[in-house]
């Protein structure tokens, strides 16, 4: 039974299997060794774990999953270890590849597969029940991978992971739920992708050469600049947030590139994200109009490395894009100024730049310039909505919380759909849903007009 609670709608709590968690180890012997994580995999921007929630119709046997998670472990073995910090300096961080095992829980909520769709579209504090909670003092004692099969009533399954950033990005976390899957449907078969293990294709350099600037990185020290940008970041924080969830269908995206003026070749995820960030810093009303604000985007950058990352890389092969100019310009022009902008900063992570910021990152007085900025990260067109264990697609895939990053999400069931999610603060989000539709709805008003 579902309870109203603050206009969010509360799951029951759920109900655990006797002696839950239990640890899921690799099924045969797994090598016992320190993986070295890369700079990019180990900053502190990326040290939480990506949360994911699966709905299905139809559970799947908990004794199945639980086999072929053993299974997969054997070749994505690091995620079945813990981290750690390198013996030779406390701020790397490195995998000590043990094979003490996932966490894995198994309950079950009163509730049934079509109840939890109604409310899925905005992520609330008590979906947090589904995802079990391991009590540890810091992130590292938090084992790298946390499973937590919840059923449901009429016979669903929520599937929930945490998989540590650190360990992989987007690609390498839809790699390994897809090569789990694969285990449960086809245990005979070896997977689609051979895990890469090894980070050293993001070494940086002897000494390092930092031939760029790095906008999307601050030096930690203390200067006025810094002190007017952290209340920004803190007025985003102190106040009660509120998800905002709008659903971009591709007429509605096509209506986006067609404000350019004049026309712009761009993607759909240009445009989106320009749009987004347009529509964020209105709803603020940041002063003075002459602050500088950033759009940091994920960016992948396998194939941009020379040579290309080897197939099957699952670690951070990712890089946060940035492209920063001032209130008052940004809301001000054209959306084809701020495609423009996004454009050129994709443009510019070539070879040279991305191994550059590798070199930056060894220096850990740099971190993620998060004081006036939009974050996005894509999770569509990662597959991630295609996720199998045999009884079908989900009908439900997205995060188990939301808050001031936002995501780009994957519409279940529709493939060139893009769902929208950020947090913001309760008195703003109104506003930023107004200037997210407000083109769309004065289009659809001009067409109904117009019959």
């Amino acid at each position: 039974m579902l309870k109203s609670h603050d206009h969010n709608q509360e799951l029951p709590d759920c109900c655990y299997h006797p002696n839950q968690p239990i640890f899921i180890s690799p099924s045969t012997p797994t090598p016992n060794h320190s993986l070295y994580l890369s700079n990019l995999d180990d900053q502190k921007f990326l040290r939480f774990s990506i949360k994911y929630l699966y709905l299905y119709k139809k559970s799947i046997s908990l004794d199945f999953l639980k086999y072929s998670l053993s299974k997969v472990l054997v070749e994505y073995y690091p995620l079945a270890g813990r981290l750690r910090t390198s013996s030779e300096d406390d701020f790397k961080l490195q995998v000590d590849c043990n094979g003490e095992g996932a966490v894995f829980a198994a309950a079950f909520m009163d509730i049934s597969s079509e109840d939890f769709l109604q409310l899925s579209r905005k992520p609330n504090r008590s979906w947090r029940k589904l995802l079990y909670r391991v009590e540890a003092q810091s992130f590292l004692q938090v084992p790298p991978l946390v499973v937590q099969v919840t059923n449901l009533r009429c016979g669903g399954m929520i599937l929930c992971t945490a998989i540590n950033h650190c360990l992989c990005d987007g690609i390498g976390t839809s790699q390994f739920l897809h090569a789990w899957a694969h285990a449960t449907t086809k245990p005979n078969l070896d997977p689609p992708i051979s895990p890469f293990h090894t980070r050293h294709v993001l070494k940086p350099r002897n000494p390092p050469q930092v031939n760029f600037t790095h906008h999307g990185y601050t030096k930690t020290t203390q200067n006025e600049t810094a002190q007017v940008e952290v209340e920004i970041n803190q007025y985003l924080q102190a106040q009660p947030l509120v998800p905002a969830s709008l659903t971009f269908t591709p007429s509605q995206i096509l209506h986006l590139k067609r404000q350019c003026v004049p026309s712009l070749k761009c993607t759909t995820f240009e445009a989106l994200a320009s749009h987004t960030w347009r529509s964020w810093v209105r709803s603020l009303d940041l002063l003075p109009d002459s602050l500088n604000v950033k759009l940091l985007f994920s960016v992948n950058v396998r194939k941009k490395l020379n040579p290309e990352m080897p197939e099957g890389y699952y670690g951070n092969g990712f890089v946060l894009a940035c492209a920063q100019t001032s209130v008052n310009d940004l809301v001000n022009s054209n959306l084809y100024h701020t495609i423009k902008l996004v454009q050129q900063a994709k443009a510019s992570l070539t070879d040279d730049y991305v191994r550059s910021m590798v070199d930056l990152l060894e220096d850990k007085s740099y971190k993620t310039d998060l004081s006036s900025s939009l974050v996005i990260s894509q999770w569509s067109k990662l597959g991630l909505e295609d996720l199998d264990f045999g009884e079908g697609k989900p009908m439900h895939m997205g995060p188990v919380t939301s808050d001031i990053y936002c995501l780009f999400l994957p519409v279940t069931g529709d493939l060139n759909s893009t769902r929208v999610l950020v947090s913001m603060p309760e008195g703003v989000v109104e506003k930023f849903e107004y200037y997210m539709t407000e083109l769309l709805d004065r289009d659809q008003q001009n067409t109904n007009n117009e019959n």
